[in-house]
């Protein structure tokens, strides 16, 4: 494949950048949001609204080498058990802030492996939370599922509970970088596991497959794609590989010279994305796929799509709450994350209080220019008018805005009517794009490579 050396010039190549699933991103965070924030944001949500919940798990069996997450490693249910009821206690103290006939319209068991939990673990955990909030009518109940760490009885116990969206993570299917970055599923049982999920009616299955791994190479990436299309997942997300073994201990166990370039990057993410696309299904923003009558294709062509933490989502709620340790919560008034490590975290929760240690509270431009970057990482156009009618802004803040953007990365934007856009030769640098309007300072070890 060919590029436009535009792209080589503008930086692409070299840039680190954020993935911008918030504004600030969380490194920007600082301790000036406490429990009492969180309390009182929680009582300011209107009653009778919907809201969405993520319920962090932060164990796994086994510990993936290319996983940055903050997880650990497990070899007894024990610590699980503990965990699954200091997140009923915290629910409980959510309960007692959250104003009456509050719904979930989306509810996220995430991790970390949340389906190390035992089937009783599972039941007893849903219904905790459908005490606080039941599920909206219309609501989605998602699990990420590790095809290694599920049975029969847990898919059954999950179904029963309400999950009709399933998550599962595939990473690549070919055994030499499964091998490499530590992380062994064939495609045998990633297929079996998705054919016993609909089998029990989850009628909505997505997938997560990375780009950028060791010894990856077009041939075996599509190989991995075209074995990911049989299973017919609803929406993809082809996320790229951050290779940070300076922030990732676990990451040092992956040989560095076994990785693509950033050039070979752009086009192991260019031949993936044919596939996806020659199949029939919608590109949605920098790095998903859908069906067409999926949700998120539906919202995009709605003008409805929005990012958050899980990456893009339909979710129409301004509210979201991380119940767990490290998980964060999405509020009209800031950011508010939990304690990081677990027992710092279960310390906070079983003292009877709230276990919040930092966050963001916005001020200045922060919801000016959140909504601008969400804008084009979603719909690659922000517009005028739109910011207008959103956030109090002016028209010449606007423009000015536009403008030195506009400057910085020539033909690869276009600037018209109070309209920037990114045509698609600009889309690569889409991610770099949306740096330019970042008010906070960027450290790059930080962040992931721009492609």
């Amino acid at each position: 494949m060919t590029h436009d050396p535009q792209l080589a010039q503008l930086g692409l190549f070299d840039a680190r950048v954020p993935r911008y699933t918030s504004y600030p991103t969380a490194p920007h965070f600082a301790g000036g949001v406490g429990p009492g924030d969180f309390g009182d944001w929680i009582a300011a949500v209107p009653a009778g609204s919907g809201i969405s919940l993520y319920i962090h798990v932060p164990f796994c069996r086994r510990l993936c080498w290319f996983c940055a997450c903050r997880t650990q490693g497990t070899a007894t249910n024990a610590p699980v058990l503990a965990y699954v009821e200091t997140l009923k206690a915290e629910l409980r103290l959510l309960q007692r802030h959250l104003p009456a006939g509050v719904r979930l319209r989306r509810l996220h068991w995430g991790g970390g492996t949340p389906t190390l939990l035992a089937p009783d673990q599972m039941r007893d955990l849903a219904a905790a939370i459908f005490a606080v909030a039941p599920l909206a009518a219309g609501g989605e109940f998602s699990v990420e599922i590790d095809p290694n760490e599920i049975d029969a009885a847990r898919l059954d116990a999950l179904v029963a509970s309400g999950m009709n969206r399933a998550s599962l993570g595939v990473q690549d299917f070919d055994p030499l970088i499964q091998k490499a970055i530590g992380r062994d599923q064939s495609y045998d049982l990633t297929r079996d596991v998705s054919l016993q999920i609909r089998e029990r009616g989850v009628t909505s299955l997505n997938c997560d497959i990375l780009y950028g791994l060791p010894h990856q190479t077009q041939t075996r990436i599509a190989d991995s794609v075209q074995k990911l299309l049989s299973l017919s997942p609803d929406r993809v997300a082809l996320y790229g590989y951050a290779h940070v073994p300076w922030m990732s201990r676990r990451q040092q166990m992956i040989p560095s010279d076994s990785m693509p370039t950033p050039e070979e990057r752009l086009a192991l993410f260019e031949t993936a994305q044919q596939l996806f696309v020659w199949d029939g299904y919608r590109a949605i923003g920098i790095d998903h796929f859908a069906k067409p009558d999926d949700g998120l294709a539906q919202a995009q062509a709605a003008g409805r799509l929005r990012r958050n933490f899980q990456g893009y989502t339909d979710d129409p709620s301004p509210v979201l709450i991380g119940i767990g340790a490290s998980s964060i919560s999405r509020f009209p008034q800031g950011y508010a994350q939990n304690l990081s490590a677990t027992a710092a975290y279960t310390g906070a929760i079983r003292a009877g209080g709230l276990a919040t240690h930092r966050g963001h509270r916005f001020g200045g431009d922060d919801l000016l220019r959140g909504r601008i970057i969400e804008a084009l990482m979603c719909d690659f156009q922000v517009t005028r008018a739109g910011l207008l009618a959103e956030c109090e802004t002016t028209a010449a803040r606007i423009d000015q805005l536009f403008q030195r953007v506009a400057a910085d990365f020539g033909r690869m934007v276009r600037l018209s009517d109070g309209t920037l856009s990114i045509p698609p030769e600009g889309r690569p640098l889409t991610r770099m794009i949306a740096r330019a309007f970042d008010a906070y300072d960027q450290d790059s070890n930080r962040h992931a490579a721009a492609v």
